[in-house]
């Protein structure tokens, strides 16, 4: 699968920028700082079929009807760091997306949690034993 940071998605991503919310006083009101990327995960010609069924699986909270992966940025006051940390977003997200599961490897109870299983096992039962009325 490669390393996501050495396909150029730029060619596929569209940037849309508006006005945000948040600090900034007067200039808010006048500058489009917010920046939102669409990708469109079915149209893309970097991705083979299997990255994108495994990215559709792993991301479908985050991808809407039409197969675009939307990610928004406004933190900042700047446009241009917008761009670039909602750049850095989507190359994080689809690097964790593709990574592949760790397998689990089964694992044997050691000799000494045996023991010690049945030692708290036995003395769990005499107590119980201990509490039950005397046979007459």
């Amino acid at each position: 699968m490669g390393n996501i940071h050495e396909k150029n998605f730029e060619a596929e991503l569209q940037f849309h920028t508006s006005k945000s919310g948040g600090p900034g006083g007067q200039h808010v009101n006048k500058v489009n700082s917010k920046v939102e990327l669409r990708f469109n995960i079915t149209l893309s010609e970097l991705l083979s079929k299997k990255e994108k069924a495994i990215i559709a699986r792993k991301l479908k909270n985050k991808i809407n009807g039409e197969g675009e992966l939307i990610l928004v940025s406004q933190e900042e006051r700047s446009q241009f760091k917008n761009k670039k940390i909602v750049l850095e977003r989507f190359y994080s997200i689809l690097e964790e997306a593709l990574k592949p599961k760790k397998e689990r490897k089964k694992t044997k109870p050691t000799l000494a949690s045996r023991i010690k299983r049945l030692e708290n096992k036995k003395f769990k039962s005499e107590k119980k034993q201990n509490r039950r009325p005397p046979e007459l």
